[in-house]
């Protein structure tokens, strides 16, 4: 991250810019879908194996488009908490 970012209306100017292009965004979205699926799915049948499609469905389409198409490092490593709701933010403004 350029700089140091103390707050999250800092943060999220920064994320849509690291994520401007629409092929970035689709794989973010389609990741947030599987996940949001999957966590519907363990309230609805209770089995606990479908919090591993939330995680590595969620995760794992964001992260092959930052390492295998940006190729660049995913701010989650630095700001987890800030990423995963900026991920539900920018659903939400594509839905």
């Amino acid at each position: 991250m350029a700089g140091r970012i103390e707050t999250y209306g800092e943060f999220w100017p920064f994320y849509l810019r690291k994520h401007r292009k629409r092929l970035y965004q689709a794989l973010h979205d389609f990741g947030t879908t599987i996940a949001i699926v999957s966590l519907v799915m363990l309230a609805v049948t209770g089995n606990a194996f479908t919090l591993v499609g939330a995680v590595f469905g969620g995760y794992g389409f964001a992260l092959a488009g930052h390492f295998f198409v940006k190729q660049n490092r995913p701010a989650s490593f630095r700001c987890p908490i800030w990423s995963l709701h900026s991920d539900f933010r920018m659903y939400y403004l594509a839905l």
